[in-house]
C-alpha cells in the first residue's frame, strides 16, 4: 500500500469536513472508497474521484450535548447526534488505546448492525484494517471515531423473534415426480398415480403413458403403450 504520500490521510481529512450521510439517507461511502482504492494500488487516482464525488457531499451536523459514560444508552439510535457521538469517540480514542475502545464497544454496537443498511460497520471495517496495516496516526485514529460514531447513531435494532398470526393455510406440498421407465423415460405428469409394473413376460415396454383424459377425480390410470413401430 503507497502511504509515502500519504494519501489516504489526504483523502480522509478531506472527508472529516462532509457528514456522514447526504439527502437525508444516503451514506457517504468517501472513507471507504478512498481506502479501498488505496489498498489496491490506485492512489494516484483518489483525489480525482474524490474532487467530483464530494460535491455530492453535505456539511457535518451541529453539535448538540456531549455523551457522557453515564447517559450513552439515551442517546443510542439518535441520528441527529452523530456529531456528538464522534466526539465522545473521539474522547475515548485518546484517553485508552483503540483497540481497547473497540473491543468494549462492538458487543454494545452489534445488536443494532443493519442501522443504515450496515454502512456503519462496513466503514469501522475499513477504519480498523487502516490502522492494522498501516500503523496508528491522528487521521486514521480520528476516522474509526467517526465510523463508531456513526454506528452509535445509527443503532437500529430489529425484532429477534416473529410470532406468526393470521387463520391461513399453508398450501399442500406436490408429491415428487414419479419413477423413470426401464427406457429412460417417466410419467409426463406429477400426481400421486405411479406406473404399475409392466406385465409379465411382454419385454421391456417403451414407456409409461398419462392418460390425457381425467378422471372425475382429476387423475386417470397410466399404462405401458407398446414401442413404436
Amino acid at each position: 500500500m503507497d502511504t509515502t504520500n500519504g494519501t489516504l490521510d489526504e483523502a480522509l481529512q478531506r472527508l472529516h469536513r462532509s457528514g456522514p450521510e447526504f439527502q437525508g439517507y444516503l451514506s457517504n461511502h468517501g472513507p471507504m472508497a478512498v481506502e479501498a482504492l488505496v489498498r489496491n494500488g490506485h492512489a494516484p487516482t483518489v483525489h480525482r474521484w474524490l474532487d467530483a464525488y464530494e460535491t455530492r457531499l453535505e456539511d457535518l451536523p451541529p453539535a448538540r450535548t456531549p455523551i457522557g459514560d453515564d447517559d450513552w444508552r439515551e442517546a443510542l439510535g439518535d441520528t441527529a447526534r452523530v456529531t456528538d457521538w464522534t466526539g465522545y469517540f473521539s474522547r475515548r480514542i485518546a484517553e485508552r488505546p483503540w483497540r481497547e475502545v473497540l473491543t468494549e464497544w462492538w458487543p454494545r454496537l452489534l445488536p443494532g448492525i443493519a442501522g443504515a443498511a450496515t454502512h456503519p460497520v462496513i466503514r469501522v471495517g475499513h477504519a480498523v484494517r487502516a490502522l492494522l496495516r498501516d500503523g496508528e496516526d491522528a487521521t486514521r485514529l480520528s476516522e474509526l471515531a467517526c465510523a463508531l460514531g456513526y454506528w452509535a447513531a445509527r443503532h437500529t435494532l430489529l425484532p429477534v423473534t416473529v410470532t406468526p398470526s393470521g387463520r391461513a393455510t399453508p398450501p399442500p406440498t406436490r408429491s415428487p415426480p414419479s419413477p423413470a421407465s426401464p427406457s429412460g423415460t417417466c410419467c409426463p405428469s406429477a400426481a400421486t398415480t405411479s406406473c404399475p409394473p409392466p406385465p409379465a413376460g411382454s419385454g421391456p415396454p417403451s414407456r409409461c403413458t398419462f392418460p390425457r383424459t381425467r378422471t372425475p377425480s382429476g387423475t386417470g390410470s397410466p399404462t405401458w403403450s407398446a414401442p413404436p413401430p
